[in-house]
């Protein structure tokens, strides 16, 4: 189970997962967007379900998640992706970013739970950001909600491990893909982008399909003994030693 599957991240996530055989339920608020992802997830040989859903919707989530696993017959993998991405100081911006990163992502863990305890190979995945780890971008919701989540999942590896269920994050860089902040970065402010380039060792943004390989990597049984971990997909961006 995918949320915020149709474009970038997610959507590469999605299509990681169906390559390994997996079959799929995504979610997004565009339904135009999951009628075709989930019909590109089916061309790969997997079932593929979805429904536009807004995850700040507690009840029509909690509703698609056990409609979902039902349809599936049962949830090995989770994989919390939405963002308000609100990069602001406002109230506005604070109380959306709680909203959706933080009460989001809690309202889809509690919901699949039920599901994740039959699993033999239970496994959470959500996706952050490396934007949470040190100064980036002045003051912002985005940052400081995203910090909050690594915490809350971090806390969450130590009360499901003995349950059977591993959790972990990614926390990817900047990466580039067509229609993203990136790109839309590139094309407004080039300067700024340009100045976002140069601060990666690497010498470049990464892709989607390269988050969507650690993601994955940390939901199959090749990590069956990774829990509680936070694993930067960012070039060498964080300057910070991780401990």
């Amino acid at each position: 189970m995918v949320t915020g599957a149709t474009k970038g991240i997610g959507r590469a996530i999605a299509e990681r997962l169906a390559k390994e055989g997996a079959d799929l339920a995504i979610c997004a608020r565009n339904g135009d967007d999951i009628t075709e992802s989930v019909a590109a997830l089916q061309s790969m040989g997997v079932r593929a379900t979805g429904a536009a859903v807004d995850v700040g919707d507690e009840a029509a989530l909690r509703a698609w998640i056990a409609d979902a696993a039902g349809e599936l017959g049962g949830l090995d993998i989770l994989v919390p992706n939405v963002s308000a991405i609100v990069v602001g100081n406002s109230d506005a911006a604070w109380r959306g970013a709680f909203e959706i990163d933080i009460m989001g992502t809690i309202h889809t863990v509690d919901a699949a739970l039920p599901h994740l305890e039959k699993s033999d190979t239970g496994a959470i995945v959500a996706i952050n950001t490396v934007s949470a780890l040190f100064y980036f971008g002045g003051v912002r919701a985005y940052n400081a909600m995203k910090m909050a989540l690594i915490n809350y999942m971090s806390n969450l590896a130590h009360e499901l491990a003995p349950r059977g269920i591993r959790v972990n994050s990614v926390s990817p860089g900047t990466i580039y893909f067509e229609g993203g902040v990136q790109q839309q970065r590139e094309i407004e402010t080039p300067e700024l982008f340009k100045s976002v380039l140069a601060k990666i060792p690497m010498g470049r943004m990464g892709t989607p399909q390269e988050v969507a390989d650690a993601a994955v990597f940390l939901c199959s049984p090749l990590a069956s003994y990774i829990c509680g971990t936070n694993l930067l997909v960012d070039g060498a961006l964080t300057p910070s030693v991780q401990y």
